[in-house]
């Protein structure tokens, strides 16, 4: 069974992590994943960086950007507008989000803006962009009353126009496939594509972890134990356990993953090839 990959990055802050992002982008461009996307901060505040450095990915590489789009802090019209822009740019691929809050809390409809994810996608529908990718969470969301509501609102927003779902990264392999199983029975049809994220921060990984209310097995926290003044181990381990994480998935017929680079391509490159992905000449270079 063929694999695609997808990869995430996070936009700059400094000129410095721009040189680091676009090393990471140049390192993992040949790998010819089906697209890569560029995250957004909380409320919106790197929008503008996002999408230059969308806009530089397409004007300067093959790759296939998707853009991130969130309903916080911005108008209707505002996102209306994005949304027209990045199509006479050539991006057509939308990964819509309702985002998080500036300020810890929960979300705040802005004056003028959109409600939620589902009306947020069909205004990206109406605009004319046909694939739509969605968040997706196999265990609950921290601001969910529920797990149904969580399947619910996936199924809200497919209906609404949605063409794929990307999971919260997940450490807990089972968790993904009961979430897949279940979603089909709520009558999910879309490619349900698992998030990785290479835990070699191990520590940054479980804060990271405790905010999105993803679970840590204690078996992969045994691992990275005695191992903080040592990052080489922590890549070979890191390395290795995603790895073994997507072979088992792909078994259930996953054949598609989506890696939450954190602009480290090294890593994921290395996880890439044990998985059989090879790079491929490119016509642009990064």
């Amino acid at each position: 069974m063929s694999l695609a990959v997808s990869f995430e990055f996070f936009p700059p802050r400094t000129e410095e992590m721009e040189a680091q992002l676009w090393r990471s982008i140049a390192r993992l461009a040949p790998l010819n994943p089906a697209f890569v996307s560029v995250t957004y901060g909380a409320g919106g505040t790197t929008r503008e960086r996002t999408h230059s450095t969308i806009k530089r990915m397409l004007a300067e590489t093959d790759l296939k950007p998707a853009a991130h789009l969130t309903c916080v802090g911005a108008s209707r019209e505002a996102i209306d507008e994005v949304v027209r822009d990045y199509l006479k740019s050539g991006i057509s691929h939308i990964v819509a989000l309702r985002g998080d809050m500036p300020e810890p809390g929960p979300y705040s409809q802005v004056a003028g803006g959109y409600e939620s994810t589902p009306e947020l996608i069909r205004g990206i529908r109406k605009a004319g962009v046909l694939e739509i990718s969605v968040s997706a969470y196999p265990e609950k969301h921290p601001d969910s009353p529920s797990v149904e509501h969580d399947y619910a609102l996936l199924k809200a927003k497919i209906d609404a126009g949605a063409t794929r779902a990307i999971t919260q990264f997940v450490y807990d392999t089972d968790a993904v496939l009961r979430f897949a199983d279940r979603a089909y029975r709520e009558g999910i049809r879309v490619p349900i594509v698992p998030g990785i994220m290479p835990a070699t921060n191990f520590k940054g990984v479980v804060r990271m972890a405790k905010r999105c209310g993803a679970s840590i097995p204690d078996a992969l926290a045994r691992k990275f134990e005695g191992l903080d003044d040592d990052l080489e181990t922590r890549r070979l381990i890191a390395a290795t356990v995603a790895a073994e994480q997507v072979e088992r998935l792909r078994r259930h017929g996953f054949d598609a993953f989506h890696f939450y680079t954190l602009n480290q391509a090294d890593l994921t490159f290395a996880i890439c090839h044990l998985l059989g992905v090879r790079a491929q000449p490119t016509a642009k270079a990064a």
